[in-house]
């Protein structure tokens, strides 16, 4: 009997304008088997994007999750608020392929998107690739991650 690797524990944060795609990519990733955790905001509140992406950087660093998902209305706020912390290697994808390249080439841990600027199910599309492709790992990528800190 083969056993398989338990499926990493997701970490969901947003601002206020990211509030229904969280909603959306969270309930996917369950409906995927995955965990998740819901690091907010809810719904209503006006809040700023570097503190959530602060408080997704914590839940990677001391736990549950091992990767993430962080939303804005663009997407770029939060991926430098996010990119500030030295262990996060957060990625801005607007479909699958770069999707797939951040964790293929880049060991992204984190996925961003642009609420106001991609579909939930492109979106959807996007983050099964991030969760599905592991990182090459060759010595080329390797190395060039290494240099990011």
């Amino acid at each position: 009997m083969t056993v398989q690797p338990a499926l990493p524990t997701l970490a969901f944060a947003s601002d206020h304008a990211g509030v229904e795609l969280r909603a959306h990519l969270r309930a996917q990733a369950e409906a995927w088997g995955y965990a998740t955790v819901d690091l907010g905001p809810d719904a209503g509140q006006s809040v700023d994007y570097p503190d959530y992406a602060g408080k997704l950087a914590e839940a990677l660093n001391s736990g549950p999750a091992t990767l993430g998902v962080l939303i804005c209305g663009s997407g770029i706020g939060i991926s430098i608020a996010a990119n500030r912390h030295a262990h996060i290697r957060a990625a801005l994808v607007s479909e699958a392929l770069s999707a797939r390249l951040a964790r293929e080439h880049n060991n992204a841990n984190v996925i961003v998107f642009g609420a106001r600027l991609i579909g939930p199910d492109l979106a959807a599309d996007a983050l099964k690739q991030f969760l599905t492709t592991p990182f090459d790992g060759g010595e080329r990528h390797a190395r060039r991650v290494a240099k990011l800190g």
